[in-house]
């Protein structure tokens, strides 16, 4: 007991302002998890879920005590709706990574038009859905940015769980929204961390674009190496 209030109540002074640890620790395990994810290991999903648990106390503001009195409850959605995708990530690459026996849970590849159409579509469509949802719980403004990054998070991770290499730019879309509102509403923390994932998401897209191309490569070397094992078919007989 004497740990959680510690952990509820530690804060980082920072010049005249202060961080919320539970704030800086969540963010941690959450660039932990996207270095585990970049790398395609299976350790990722339950590191990210530390992660969201922790913000997810974070971003309900003055329901558990916090220092900024400002409440997402977009992002605080978001960790919930982390938490439950990344089961099914994790439950999904584990089940990869067990059939195929190699280091990497999954094989990057590319989503097809229509799913990309189908992502898109989902994104806006989301955001409007749930603007005037969070507006009525009393979300930060603008209660659309909350929205988007929320509708975003969502597609990201289960992209991600797919193993759509897309994922990583739908993320670009998210900390382009997420960084400029964080820093709004004062959670430094994770507006900085929100920064240095758009770089870092773009540096995995790249990472995720080749090992797609590897990975295309020997899926089409195999088949042509099944096809030139076929018998060639018997044209001196013919009914």
């Amino acid at each position: 007991m004497d740990f959680l209030r510690w952990l509820f109540e530690a804060q980082i002074p920072v010049g005249g302002s202060v961080l919320i640890l539970r704030e800086v620790l969540g963010n941690i395990f959450g660039l932990a998890g996207a270095l585990g994810g970049m790398r395609r290991r299976v350790w990722a999903w339950p590191v990210g879920i530390a992660g969201n648990l922790l913000l997810l106390t974070v971003f309900l503001g003055n329901v558990f005590g916090s220092a900024t009195p400002a409440t997402l409850w977009g992002q605080a959605g978001r960790q919930i709706m982390f938490i439950g995708v990344a089961v099914y990530g994790w439950y999904r690459w584990r089940q990869a990574a067990h059939t195929s026996g190699a280091a990497e849970a999954i094989a990057p590849r590319w989503a097809s038009n229509k799913t990309r159409l189908l992502l898109g579509a989902s994104l806006v469509a989301g955001t409007l859905a749930l603007t005037p949802v969070f507006d009525s719980l009393g979300s930060y403004p603008p209660v659309w940015a909350d929205a988007w990054t929320f509708m975003g998070s969502l597609l990201a991770t289960y992209g991600m769980a797919r193993g759509w290499t897309e994922f990583w730019l739908i993320w670009v879309a998210v900390d382009i929204v997420g960084v400029p509102l964080l820093f709004s509403a004062g959670y430094f923390a994770s507006a900085f961390m929100y920064l240095f994932y758009g770089f870092f998401t773009l540096a995995g897209f790249f990472v995720w674009w080749r090992a797609a191309r590897v990975a295309a490569r020997s899926g089409a070397a195999v088949s042509a190496t099944a096809a030139s094992d076929e018998p060639a078919p018997d044209l001196a007989v013919r009914a």
